[in-house]
């Protein structure tokens, strides 16, 4: 009897507890049976397994009935396009939805009966549910999708995607011009076949369903995820890409606010209450984060031409300082950037002047990007190391410095802030406002002091390349020399200018040869007038106006040498020049640099005159062919005592001009007739504008030789010496002062290995010494 009645109230248990019901619940008072029921199972305490005995079935159920169902909507031939695997997707979430609602009774039934102890079932402990109701919102999630077909992923991407779509045409901000329009820009179609609306009605059914179904976030999460972060890189691509003019922070977090987020909500919090806002809120974190994280990487891989455009491209540098504030990218733009520099500068194809242009661009867009300077301390390093082993950096940086117009370098001089030199040493606490200390980033060089790091200039930092102020001052040195001998007149307003700005930087001491350059130029200017007062005091008469530089010989750089001899003509007004200098100076004469200067000459030819301004050497080439009007080479050599190369080099000039013609090999002639010219040459300058100072490497030669008689009394006196001793005692002795270049080991060693291949020095056991 008890086995039948046990039986009995298993069968009523089971009937009530089955997916769908039973027809007894059509019976009066079915809850009545279904409680006895539950009371006769649990006085014979077998009430705890009907929870097991319920939940394996709704496996079984799931598994063999309710997944292969869901998934035949998905088939190949379910879904011939996107349109139609959007329906489907509502029809299968449809169905989903119904069996859903119709395992909801026998749940709550279940839930209705009291449990022996308090614990829970075995498969609700192991899904971590609190109530019963999640322990199938689980099963759905592990049974049903546990095998996806491949095309599902794709269809609910484009569905969300679609629906994104729509959602940002209906939703867009912009105020366009109103026209008559047959294109939606929403679904793509005809405006008369507009599917916006349906597309929505779909969009918000389907997130509806799912959400009571409990597993929205399970369909949704990734193709919502992955979309949007799709959204976010298109959109700073297509807004920020090769703008650097603007700063897009704000209006970036704005859109994601407006668009993205309000998307998430009309898929979340529009159905589901128990997600809410601060999910939502939080997730807008990582957005904000990926969307900083984006923004950043436009940028640094277009942070070299936003160097280069700087400070126009100053909004997008701070946007990115403010995104590195924000993300771990510091190391990916160092070593960015560092690449781009070396790729697009540091090769022969690019000028000195131009990579001085993109390293000073640099200093002071990454000073604004990163204030301690650590930034611009590891990408610069590689220009800084390339730029020195350039022959004419010092050239190119002192030419910026002293040249009129839009130069960086030059506004950076006129601030006249004092040089600041990589020496070692400094204090973090001199002189430092504690109140606005800042520690360097952890990636800073712990060698490099901080302070020395972020004070230094533009300037300073250029001489820094070297680490030597003479070199820069032997440099302007050789540059104004240059100038002085190259602009024919006495004008040196701008270059007093220039010296005293640079003074501040480099020091009296150091200029001070430059100061008896600059006043050798006033005096020449003095003593030429008043030997042109003598003369109209006198009343004298010259055919050739003579005009002088005076200078003063161990002042200046070594000049450019070159063997001519001048006219006889051109000697008489020389050698009276000097004549009418030594009664003025007593004790002094003149050594004339016959090859320099300028002369103002006019040829007159049969049909007509021109006039020209050339060097003497190109006047006394010109002015032989009066004489007659065929010469070879080999005569003029001789003439003119000039080397037979750099003869025809100059000769080079007036066949330019058309006075010379090259009649046979080496010999030319006059050419006087006009030929159907259309023009006349009133003034022309001279094609070749040579320096009038003497080259780096002739400069170089020099300084050696000096060196060479030091080191030859050193070894007679000492007998031999290793290579630091005799670097220390030419430091000591000649490389004092502004007349002498600097001379590292490097090159003294390769000189000495010069003069031992010579057999004028003999190296052995690490000493040098004179051969016997």
């Amino acid at each position: 009897a008890n086995a039948e009645t046990l039986n009995k109230a298993w069968k009523t248990v089971v009937d009530f507890l089955s997916p769908g019901g039973r027809p007894i619940l059509e019976v009066s008072f079915p809850e009545v049976q279904f409680q006895s029921a539950v009371e006769i199972l649990a006085q014979h305490g077998i009430i705890n397994i009907v929870e097991d005995w319920f939940f394996e079935n709704v496996q079984r159920d799931i598994r063999q009935r309710v997944a292969p169902n869901f998934w035949n909507y998905y088939t190949s031939t379910a879904c011939q396009n996107a349109s139609e695997w959007s329906d489907n997707l509502l029809k299968a979430v449809l169905f989903l939805h119904q069996v859903s609602e119709e395992y909801k009774p026998s749940l709550q039934r279940l839930e209705s009966i009291p449990r022996e102890d308090h614990s829970q079932n075995s498969l609700q402990t192991f899904c971590g549910a609190k109530k019963l109701s999640d322990v199938l919102i689980t099963l759905f999630k592990a049974i049903i999708f546990a095998q996806v077909p491949n095309e599902y992923q794709k269809g609910l991407d484009h569905f969300y995607s679609e629906a994104f779509k729509v959602f940002d045409d209906t939703n867009s901000d912009e105020q366009e011009e109103e026209y008559e329009s047959s294109h939606c820009n929403g679904c793509g179609e005809d405006s008369e076949d507009c599917r916006c609306a349906q597309i929505m009605d779909r969009f918000h059914n389907v997130n509806r369903l799912l959400d009571e179904v409990g597993i929205l976030e399970e369909v949704s999460g990734t193709s919502a995820t992955a979309l949007v972060h799709e959204k976010i890189q298109q959109h700073v691509e297509n807004l920020c890409k090769g703008n650097f003019e603007t700063a897009f922070i704000e209006s970036l977090e704005n859109w994601l606010d407006t668009k993205v987020l309000g998307w998430l909500n009309l898929i979340y919090t529009g159905n589901r209450t128990h997600i809410g806002a601060d999910c939502i809120s939080s997730f807008r974190g990582r957005l904000q984060h990926f969307l900083y994280k984006t923004y950043a990487q436009v940028q640094i891989n277009e942070l070299f031409n936003i160097i280069i455009d700087f400070p126009e491209s100053g909004p997008a540098v701070l946007d990115l300082k403010a995104c590195l504030e924000k993300t771990d990218m510091r190391a990916q733009l160092i070593s960015t950037l560092k690449s781009s520099l070396e790729t697009r500068l540091l090769h022969p194809g690019v000028n000195t002047s131009d990579i001085l242009t993109a390293y000073i661009s640099a200093i002071r867009a990454l000073r604004v990007l990163d204030p301690a300077g650590v930034i611009l301390e590891l990408v610069c390093d590689p220009v800084r190391k390339y730029l020195r082993c350039r022959e004419d950096t010092v050239r190119c940086i002192v030419s910026s410095l002293t040249d009129d117009g839009s130069s960086e370098l030059l506004d950076e001089l006129i601030k006249g802030q004092p040089l600041v030199l990589d020496e070692g040493g400094h204090s973090d606490d001199e002189n430092e406002d504690w109140e606005k200390w800042m520690p360097d980033p952890v990636d800073a060089d712990p060698a490099t002091a901080s302070k020395s790091r972020r004070a230094s200039d533009i300037i300073s930092m250029l001489v820094n390349i070297y680490g030597s102020k003479e070199l820069f001052v032997n440099e302007y040195r050789t540059l104004l020399a240059d100038r002085i001998l190259t602009s024919f007149n006495y004008d040196i307003e701008r270059e007093i200018r220039y010296l005293e700005h640079l003074k501040l930087r480099f020091g009296e001491s150091q200029l001070h040869y430059c100061e008896v350059m600059l006043k050798d130029v006033a005096d020449s200017k003095r003593i030429n007038t008043r030997i042109k007062e003598e003369k109209a005091r006198r009343n004298e008469q010259e055919a050739v106006e003579v005009n002088s530089m005076i200078l003063s010989a161990q002042f200046w750089p070594a000049f450019r040498e070159e063997k001519i001899t001048l006219p006889e003509e051109m000697q008489k007004l020389l050698e009276a020049y000097t004549k009418k200098f030594e009664a003025l100076k007593g004790n002094r004469t003149l050594q004339w640099k016959s090859h320099l200067g300028l002369m103002n000459i006019d040829i007159e030819l049969k049909d007509r005159t021109i006039s020209f301004n050339v060097s003497p050497v190109h006047a006394a080439i010109i002015m032989q062919f009066q004489e007659k009007n065929k010469w070879t080479v080999e005569e003029l050599s001789k003439v003119l005592q000039m080397p037979a190369t750099a003869l025809r080099r100059k000769i080079a000039y007036w066949q330019s001009q058309g006075l010379l013609k090259e009649e046979s090999n080496d010999t030319f002639v006059l050419v006087e007739d006009h030929r159907g010219r259309t023009h006349d040459f009133l003034m022309t300058e001279d094609d070749e504008t040579e320096s009038a100072m003497a080259s780096a490497q002739a400069q170089k030669e020099g300084e050696y030789q000096i060196y060479w008689s030091y080191i030859v009394g050193m070894l007679t006196n000492l007998e031999s010496l290793p290579i630091e001793r005799i670097h220390s005692m030419l430091r000591m002795f000649t490389m004092q002062g502004a007349t002498t270049m600097e001379c590292s080991i490097q090159e003294l060693k390769h000189f000495l290995d010069r003069k031992v291949k010579e057999q004028q020095l003999m190296y052995s056991g690490g000493v040098y010494r004179l051969p016997r």
